[in-house]
């Protein structure tokens, strides 16, 4: 897998992702840290509201960012994003007011929303053999999920020495990192399609979002996001519920159980690679996403109950399939949208992917926690899993199973 680090352009590429993340997560708990100290009791509130406009950042912003990052020169823009992030995370730790939080927030999330689809987007470009893109997915899913685990605890350790919010200038320097890693590399140039020239503004936005609905297996893919949204808010919501409310277990415990969520998504990620060299991307992500209904299902039946002593052991258990399960399903999303466009229309079918599979969150988000809160959690986990069932059901109908692996791409242009 890290023979693809050989090529230059792919290994500046990565270590400004990886640095970038290091910092987002210095910033996350450098936010809960400011938030608390603004807010006080109401901190929670706030950062459930700051997740809402993220996530309407996302789902708002991307497709008009996709449009523009096929229309000028993909380097510039990345850089340009990295900065506006930069600029952001040095005015996070002057707000005193919860307002001023989430306009900060809001526009940081804006230029994420414009830097990552556009991002991704470039890396089967400077990779152009699948068997090399498929080992790069799986690369990028491993640094997500090592921010997840290192970047509390370099926070934690950092925290000793330095106050919190000595933590955003940590942030800022992984941006501005980034932004001089991608700044180090020549990028392949974009080249429109006879199809995008001579569109309007309003029909280059709706572009990458009706390619994505006009193509089978990416609306069997938004399916699937729907079921890995629904599996993935029942532990990010309610991992500290079921840890602490549940089984009054410490505080560290929680992170125990995330970490192995994040564990069994990093085994898979490791295994994904010649699995995918010989199963089809469907099999794979289709049969991963039925893992996710059975241990939803599981845990709605083990917690019917009285808590057993043993719940503990099995959450971890369940935790780790869960992750093994996600990262299946999230890790080939890049091969499917590669084979389902143009060079040219490709930044714009990442910001559908990433604005769509974000729409799905903001839909679970408040589910999970909703219903947690409302109707305990069994029957919260149950509901997830219909949820789950539901994106399976949908994928196995609207992906044809015999669909060949290759197509060629026709979008023609239509007016909206």
């Amino acid at each position: 897998m890290l023979s693809i680090l050989a090529n230059r352009i792919y290994r500046h590429l990565f270590a400004a992702q990886v640095i970038a993340l290091i910092g987002t997560g210095l910033m996350t708990v450098a936010l809960g840290l400011l938030a608390f100290e603004i807010a006080g009791d109401r901190a929670g509130a706030v950062l459930g509201t700051a997740l809402a406009i993220k996530m309407i950042a996302y789902v708002g912003i991307a497709p008009i960012a996709g449009s523009l990052a096929g229309h000028v020169p993909r380097r510039s823009f990345l850089v340009t994003m990295d900065l506006i992030r930069a600029s952001v995370a040095i005015a996070l730790p002057f707000a005193t007011q919860v307002w001023q939080i989430y306009l900060l927030i809001f526009l940081l999330q804006a230029a994420s929303a414009a830097f990552t689809p556009t991002f991704q987007a470039t890396v089967p470009d400077v990779l152009p053999d699948e068997g090399d893109y498929t080992r790069a997915l799986s690369l990028s899913r491993l640094a997500y999920d090592l921010e997840n685990l290192l970047s509390p605890a370099l926070a934690a350790a950092l925290l000793t020495v330095i106050s919190f919010n000595a933590l955003f200038a940590g942030t800022v320097i992984g941006f501005l990192f980034s932004a001089l890693l991608v700044l180090s590399v020549q990028l392949p140039s974009l080249e429109s399609t006879a199809a995008s020239v001579g569109q309007s503004f309003r029909n280059k936005i709706a572009r990458g979002i009706r390619i994505y609905l006009a193509t089978p297996r990416l609306r069997g893919l938004l399916a699937l996001n729907l079921s890995v949204a629904a599996a993935g808010a029942m532990v990010i919501v309610n991992t500290v519920v079921l840890v602490r409310g549940v089984l009054g277990r410490p505080d560290g415990d929680v992170a125990i159980a995330l970490a192995c969520f994040g564990g069994g998504s990093m085994f898979a990620a490791l295994l994904l690679p010649s699995m995918l060299d010989r199963l089809p991307d469907r099999a794979v992500m289709i049969s991963a996403a039925g893992l996710l209904i059975a241990q939803l299902v599981i845990l709605s039946a083990i917690l019917r109950g009285n808590a057993p002593q043993s719940l503990w052991l099995l959450l971890l258990g369940l935790w780790a399939l869960m992750g093994a399960g996600y990262s299946a399903v999230q890790t080939p999303t890049g091969r499917l949208l590669r084979r389902s466009a143009d060079t040219s229309d490709r930044p714009a079918v990442f910001a559908a992917q990433f604005a769509l599979s974000h729409a799905c969150w903001l839909l679970t988000y408040p589910l999970a926690g909703w219903l947690g809160e409302t109707a305990g959690l069994s029957f919260t986990a149950l509901v997830l899993a219909v949820v789950t069932l539901v994106g399976v059901t949908g994928a196995s109908l609207m992906w044809p199973a015999n669909e060949p692996e290759v197509i060629e791409n026709n979008h023609p242009d239509v007016t909206l």
